[in-house]
């Protein structure tokens, strides 16, 4: 397996024989397993023997004419937030550590094994899932790509699913995102990365940060990546290659607090992405979108992700918040504040914010903007200084975040040129409007790429 190969490449070289799943198992665990690599920052377990088990018997069906997926034999991680029968979950915390192993699998890990695929290991991830930097003080935080020589952040919090790929340790990654945690380490590490519809993909036996905003998707090296694997995760038939009507598709460019405090390396990315997008046809408006204005005052008395973490994690605080990241067990403690008719307030407050931004997006076929606002910050920086954690925590969060409380879907797809730092630029859309998004996100992707 080279680096960013996509899975239609893989699957290709599988089907003529040019390379076999135990061959690519073997070198996605070398690069794991390389001690002068990010591995063992990425990776919080790595299943060898399992994995190899699984590619044998991968290529055993294969050569008997059985192909159960495009995933038959793809080398995939996965987040360690998932169970995984026998193994312990962690949610990359030092206080689950000596928990007990899980009795079964998630339904998404139940559905990859399904479909073949060969899960190499569990990532590494910001701390229960509560951080769009990556940074992990108990295990340590992987490099971004990009400049590695300045150890960047990787984004978050499925930092080590973003880095497993860009590092071919596996074809595609599967994380979680409930403010952005796929699409965040995707746009950093120049990579694509799919939130999906939340209510599509079970997120049971999936270590919680938010029941209402939690959602499972993966991150690849294209689209077409992220719709095959969107679709085995989803329990759907994996849908033909092939792209939305793409000339006069309306696009919509919130002019409402996304475009605040961008870098000049994303500002400018992100404006040769909306002229090139121009030029290849799709009819792009710039939208007023006032209820994105609104949306830190009805957050004001407490967030969905404290009050719910703080559900979840109460009574393990109370045993062993020492062992917490003080950055993480902070944020979650602002859930205690919030009261049961605050959080009901909100929820309410929600479902008339969804209705109203629904309505004025209606008569787009997405909208476009800017993934994360800045380019990746160095480690470093944001180990040294609380003001700098939370402030880039805060930005970073900020444009992702507003398509979860929105119940929508969103595709992050790298728009920075060669030799720059990676930009994510985003198309999203309404609950219920994936298959829309990926199909048009296929055609941005050739647009972008179109010299």
């Amino acid at each position: 397996m080279t680096d960013r190969q996509t899975l239609e490449s893989l699957a290709t070289d599988l089907a003529a024989g040019r390379t076999t799943a135990l061959t690519l198992a073997e070198a996605a665990l070398a690069r794991a397993q390389d001690a002068a690599g990010e591995g063992a920052r990425v990776f919080t377990h790595i299943s060898r023997e399992r994995a190899l088990a699984a590619a044998r018997a991968s290529d055993t069906l294969r050569a008997a004419g059985i192909v159960r997926s495009p995933l038959e034999g793809i080398p995939v991680s996965v987040k360690d937030l998932f169970d995984v029968a026998g193994e312990v979950t962690t949610a990359g915390s030092a206080v689950l550590r000596d928990a007990p192993p899980a009795v079964r699998n998630a339904p998404v890990i139940d559905r990859l094994i399904a479909a073949g695929a060969v899960i190499v290991g569990r990532t590494n991830m910001s701390e229960f899932a509560f951080s769009g930097l990556g940074l992990n003080p108990h295990w340590g935080t992987p490099a971004n790509p990009w400049d590695r020589a300045g150890r960047r952040i990787p984004g978050g919090s499925s930092s080590g699913a973003a880095v497993s790929v860009t590092d071919g340790m596996a074809a595609v990654a599967i994380g979680s995102d409930t403010g952005g945690s796929v699409r965040i380490p995707s746009a950093l590490c120049g990579l694509t990365g799919f939130k999906p519809t939340q209510r599509r993909v079970p997120i049971d036996g999936a270590l919680p940060l938010s029941s209402s905003l939690d959602s499972i998707g993966p991150l690849g090296a294209s689209v077409r990546c992220c719709a095959i694997t969107d679709a085995v995760l989803a329990g759907q038939p994996v849908p033909e290659s092939g792209t939305r009507d793409w000339p006069g598709a309306r696009l919509a460019v919130p002019e409402t607090l996304v475009l605040d405090g961008m870098d000049a390396p994303v500002a400018s990315a992100f404006e040769r992405a909306l002229a090139r997008l121009a030029a290849a046809g799709a009819r792009i408006t710039r939208l007023a979108v006032p209820e994105f204005a609104q949306f830190a005052a009805l957050n004001a008395r407490g967030t969905l992700a404290a009050a719910e973490a703080w559900a979840w994690h109460r009574a393990l605080l109370a045993r062993h918040e020492a062992a917490y990241d003080p950055r993480v067990s902070s944020r979650i403690r602002g859930g205690e504040k919030m009261g049961a008719a605050d959080y009901i307030d909100l929820l309410a407050a929600r479902r008339r914010w969804i209705a109203q931004v629904e309505r004025r997006i209606a008569g787009y076929d997405a909208l476009v903007l800017p993934t994360v606002p800045i380019v990746a910050p160095r480690i470093a920086d944001l180990q040294a200084s609380d003001a700098a954690y939370f402030a880039a925590n805060g930005l970073i969060l900020r444009n992702p975040t507003l398509i979860n409380f929105l119940d929508g879907c969103a595709l992050s797809l790298p728009c920075h040129a060669d030799g720059e730092a990676p930009v994510g630029l985003m198309l999203a859309g309404a609950g219920g409007a994936d298959a829309k998004v990926l199909a048009l996100g296929q055609a941005v992707e050739r647009a972008l790429a179109a010299v």
